[in-house]
């Protein structure tokens, strides 16, 4: 679990699976691929709307060489979210997987973002005639550790342009730690649609449109791990997003309020990849190369609130974005005009 809360914290995604891979490849391939791809979803999903916020603090866009920049932080919270923290296992749509205790009955088990734990299931077969049975525990998730967030964070900056158009970035170098490394890139576009108005200078509001889309990669070296026999074993992860934004905010010198309503899309891809040799259980004589990739796509609208306070050169913005996770987004800002 510790490799698993190390990749998580840093990229927003996870490793999760990493720990187990062994046991998990000890049912087989389809079943390894199928547990996963139950275990991994509501961690990938609150991974996608983490990375969609943070694009905007205000609907009022930056003049002629107006810019900021800004250091994001964002918090995904699934505390009260027990639909996302376990999914049913049924054994019968398993090859080889069944259930210690009571097989052959479906049950809930943990996922990524769980805390059900001690689950034993056991995978049996024949092996030159003699009958082969490899015992083991399902991984537990993330609020067994006591984390019930997803975190991420980035340096973000936007630039004004003419007739209320301004462009975004933001970037994540490179960050390595225990076999875990995660980068980040992304464009942002908004436009202000006030600004085109006669009025402009008097509105007590600004009205835009914000489009962003951020791609995350990130991999987890396994060969020091030494969990499975074999060679240039990794784990390969990207993480893409598209928000759609249309925001209203406040004029005002020193603080402003802001809200907006979005669509957010995106995908996350995890890939296991490198030669697997299994050394236990009816498959203990199988080498996997790239077992399997998990995709995972993520649909759905979201609504915020928040607000700005402007010193100077100095901001700072707090935001609480409603949707199927939901996301506090924290920013501390420095800008001209």
């Amino acid at each position: 679990m510790k490799n698993l809360l190390t990749c998580f914290l840093l990229c927003g995604f996870s490793a999760a699976m990493a720990q187990d891979l062994n046991d998990l490849l000890a049912a087989g391939v389809e079943d390894a691929e199928q547990f996963t791809t139950d275990y991994l979803e509501p961690l990938s999903e609150s991974a996608v709307y983490n990375f969609a916020t943070g694009w905007y603090n205000t609907a009022d866009a930056k003049p002629l060489g107006g810019f900021e920049i800004s250091v994001v932080g964002n918090l995904t919270n699934f505390n009260n979210k027990s639909d996302k923290k376990a999914f049913v296992l049924d054994p019968n749509d398993y090859q080889n997987l069944d259930f210690v205790n009571n097989p052959g009955v479906a049950r809930e088990v943990s996922t990524a973002l769980g805390d059900i734990s001690d689950v034993e299931v056991f995978v049996e077969g024949q092996v030159a005639g003699t009958t082969v049975r490899q015992t083991f525990e399902l991984p537990s998730g993330l609020s067994r550790e006591g984390i019930d967030f997803v975190p991420s964070g980035y340096l973000q900056g936007s630039v004004g342009l003419i007739k209320g158009t301004e462009i975004k970035a933001r970037f994540l170098p490179k960050l390595e730690y225990e076999g875990a490394a995660v980068g980040l890139i992304g464009f942002g576009l908004q436009h202000d649609f006030t600004k085109l108005l006669p009025a402009d200078k008097i509105l007590p509001v600004a009205i835009s449109a914000v489009i962003g889309y951020t791609k995350v990669n990130g991999d987890y070296d396994l060969t020091d791990i030494n969990l499975v026999q074999g060679n240039d074993q990794r784990i390969e992860a990207a993480i893409s997003t598209w928000a759609f934004n249309a925001v209203v905010s406040t004029k005002l010198p020193i603080i402003n309020f802001y809200g907006g309503l979005g669509y957010v899309t995106g995908k996350s891809v995890t890939d296991v990849l490198g030669t697997y040799e299994v050394t236990a259980g009816p498959f203990a004589s199988e080498t996997y190369e790239d077992p399997f990739s998990i995709t995972k796509r993520v649909n759905g609208v979201t609504g915020n609130v928040g607000a700005k306070l402007k010193l100077g050169f100095f901001r700072l913005n707090a935001d609480y974005t409603l949707g199927e996770f939901n996301t506090w987004t924290f920013g501390v800002n420095f800008g001209f005009r």
